[in-house]
């Protein structure tokens, strides 16, 4: 065979690293369906329901490097009733659970606060645990214009 027939070492490396990175890129981003089997392991497979529970982020995003958001449940955190957990779930991200809090009664109320990366314009769904064991969600969805947690 002639020279030409065969590819190159350049060539070979090149497609190879070009497939690894086409992998690595689709393989850390995660999906609703790995968003929704997240949600699963924490609720335990039970169902979330909508409650009285509030996720506060904002509908556009201009940067996707520090996006604030809060959750917030109306409980009275009182021993009887109280927020256990509030966790936070996107589908986009290279990770779909973003954060879990725990709570207790003493806590006052229940208030959680943080900043998140995002990849892309995407849907977030806040959890929130119940003492009584009852899981409680809502949902937002966000637009990105500059997304962040992209690998290259």
């Amino acid at each position: 065979m002639t020279e030409s027939t065969h590819p190159t070492r350049r060539q070979v490396l090149i497609l190879a690293i070009s497939s690894l990175a086409v992998t690595a890129v689709g393989s850390a981003r995660a999906d609703t369906a790995a968003m929704n089997e997240a949600i699963r392991a924490f609720t335990g497979g039970r169902s979330a329901i909508t409650g009285p529970i509030s996720l506060d982020i904002p509908s556009l995003v201009e940067n996707g490097n520090s996006v604030p958001v809060s959750v917030r449940v109306d409980s009275p955190m009182s021993e009887r009733d109280h927020v256990k957990r509030i966790a936070l779930f996107n589908e986009k991200n290279p990770q779909p659970q973003v954060a879990v809090f725990t709570l207790g009664p003493r806590c006052g109320r229940a208030a959680v606060a943080t900043r998140m990366r995002m990849a892309d314009s995407q849907q977030i769904v806040a959890v929130a645990e119940l003492s009584d064991g009852r899981f409680i969600r809502t949902r937002a969805d966000v637009v990105v214009t500059l997304a962040a947690c992209i690998e290259t």
